[in-house]
């Protein structure tokens, strides 16, 4: 598989890991690309309100995992659906092998 490092996820409180960029709120896209291209490792903030998994913030996280993202803070509502969703992207990477295969798939 690929070579990339699993997505971190951070609680809005958590404090920023050591190493890590910190490149703000819903920053554009190309930025962290150009930050994951220096060799840094990046962090992105997403927010909602939202109690159910927001599709908006899902598809931003996926965008940013695919540009480089390293690490994402969100809130504890969305974690779950968003850790779904970077497997999906790291599978689609050939980062990880995919949690199922299906017929015309995989």
């Amino acid at each position: 598989m690929g070579k990339h490092e699993p997505v971190t996820l951070l609680e809005p409180d958590e404090r920023v890991p050591d190493g890590i960029v910190d490149a703000g709120t819903a920053p554009p896209a190309g930025r962290v690309a150009d930050l994951a291209a220096a060799g840094e490792r990046v962090l992105v903030a997403l927010e909602t309100d939202a109690r159910e998994p927001d599709p908006g913030l899902l598809a931003a996280a996926s965008v940013y995992a695919w540009a480089g993202a390293r690490a994402l803070r969100v809130p504890a509502s969305q974690a779950a659906a968003v850790r779904d969703v970077l497997d999906m992207v790291a599978s689609i990477r050939g980062e990880r092998p995919p949690a199922e295969t299906r017929r015309g798939l995989a």
